[in-house]
């Protein structure tokens, strides 16, 4: 964490940053545009995944860090769950899913990378 000295570098908030612009462009789009509840509730798990990333590095703290990481993984897996509802209603299509879905599972998988690399940093 020594060498990195904003958010904005860590390459799991730039990715959670791309997914929640995904989000937000694809519920303005078709029926989930007019489904407010859930088109809301992507949006903010969306949001949420890369401000707890933001808020989580701001704390200058290991252990609050390791915390805030572990909420945004939360919000991720909201968002992914979300998704389904969205896919199983008909709301969005396949195609739309699957590369929502993608770019989730990568913020998911680059959270749980940075979270070992914290953990081997504090250890050593």
């Amino acid at each position: 964490m020594a060498t990195i000295r904003r958010f904005e570098e860590i390459e799991a908030w730039c990715d959670a940053r791309l997914l929640a612009g995904a989000v937000y462009k694809r519920c303005r789009m078709g029926l989930l545009g007019k489904d407010y509840g859930l088109r809301e509730q992507m949006q903010r798990a969306a949001a949420a995944t890369m401000a707890n990333i933001a808020e989580g590095f701001e704390r200058r703290n290991f252990d609050d860090f390791s915390q805030f990481l572990r909420r945004a993984r939360g919000s991720c897996a909201e968002l992914r769950s979300h998704l389904y509802v969205a896919l199983d209603a008909e709301l969005i299509t396949r195609p739309a899913f699957d590369e929502l879905r993608e770019l989730a599972d990568r913020v998911a998988e680059k959270i749980d990378a940075f979270q070992r690399y914290l953990k081997e940093t504090a250890d050593s």
